[in-house]
């Protein structure tokens, strides 16, 4: 394996074509950028091609470490409109004529993209269900042992091991692009927040259900804030959760600004860069909000901070004391409804997130 690797790193081929493939969701991106920072410091002249899916594809375009970003769509095209879109995605993929291409996760496809991509050599996670044919696609599988118990930052880099790139940047970063600041400056002027007011985001929604804290308890958080600082408190979300921010604005007795589904994801990079702190649940704002810098206070329920809350001082977690806590799976009994976040209440909140309040400039 060390000789065929030589031969990837070798000094007098420089212009490698590199494919890496990361077909999880919005978070599971973010938390990729330092594997994609990696490869670029190891290999500084590769054309690099970032495989991701079309909700992810805004974001992964503004990193400065990647050519190209390769969007898998989805479906609902007819079966003839289907047929030429796969045909056509998959041409220019063989294009690039790469020569390693690497999956981060387990899944099928982005197996049979690494497969169909021409790579001569293909690194890959091992899957326990994979020995059909999913493992088989891949030159190299790597198999980490205790991830259970390290940072999902470091799940990414595992895959890497192979490469030696070492040292590898371990620490989320994301260079937000200025003309992305510049968008955000001007929605948060449109929405009427002066430019020398504080703001700090909350953001209460989540892909899973099970993430999300009872709604009181969210209404009583903004109006803390409100009471106790100078800050503008807004609420972000994504489109299809907007008429929820709105019932959350109407529970409160102040008035936060609603900016769930005024942006698109890269822009709300924008937003959370120019916030002083976010508050939120697990989900994909609380990794951006630690990759552009800002501080957080993440609100944990049955996932595990440990592979999931981002690392440093300026970042703090809340989560219920309870013995089956985290117990990773989805809610209680995998029934969708988590108690550990339902029963926390905003006076278990309220201490740290009051600690935190004061270690922040008010201007």
């Amino acid at each position: 394996m060390n000789r065929l690797f030589d031969q990837i790193n070798q000094a007098d081929n420089p212009n490698k074509r590199i494919l890496l493939i990361q077909l999880g969701d919005i978070g599971d991106v973010i938390l990729t950028f330092p594997a994609v920072q990696a490869i670029r410091n190891h290999f500084p002249d590769a054309g690099l091609v970032f495989c991701v899916r079309e909700k992810a594809g805004e974001i992964a375009a503004d990193l400065p470490w990647v050519n190209e970003v390769m969007t898998v769509q989805k479906t609902g095209r007819s079966v003839a409109d289907e047929t030429g879109y796969q045909i056509d995605w998959f041409r220019r993929l063989r294009r690039h004529r790469f020569d390693l291409a690497i999956d981060l996760r387990t899944g099928a496809r982005g197996a049979i993209i690494a497969g169909l991509s021409g790579a001569r050599y293909r690194i890959g996670r091992f899957a326990e269900d994979g020995g059909l044919w999913r493992n088989r696609v891949f030159h190299t599988l790597v198999n980490p042992e205790n991830e259970v118990n390290e940072y999902a930052v470091q799940h990414n880099l595992n895959i890497l091991a192979p490469l030696d790139l070492s040292p590898m940047p371990t620490q989320l970063f994301f260079p937000v692009p200025e003309y992305r600041k510049q968008r955000a400056h001007r929605l948060l002027l449109d929405c009427g927040i002066a430019p020398n007011r504080p703001v700090m985001a909350f953001h209460p929604f989540s892909l899973w259900s099970y993430k999300e804290w009872n709604p009181v308890a969210c209404a009583r958080l903004i109006d803390h804030i409100h009471s106790q600082t100078s800050f503008q408190v807004i609420i972000t979300g994504a489109p299809d959760e907007r008429h929820r921010a709105d019932q959350l604005v109407q529970n409160c007795v102040t008035r936060p600004v609603n900016l769930a589904g005024l942006t698109g994801i890269g822009d709300l990079a924008g937003v959370l860069k120019h916030c002083r702190l976010f508050v939120g649940v697990d989900t994909a704002a609380l990794h951006i909000s630690a990759a552009v810098g800002t501080p957080t206070i993440g609100i944990f329920g049955p996932s595990s901070p440990i592979s999931w809350a981002p690392r440093g001082d300026q970042h703090r977690v809340i989560q219920k004391s309870l013995s089956c806590v985290p117990c990773r799976q989805k809610g209680c009994y995998n029934r969708e409804i988590s108690r550990c976040l339902q029963d926390l209440s905003f006076e278990e909140v309220r201490p740290i997130l009051d600690n935190c309040l004061q270690s922040i400039p008010a201007n």
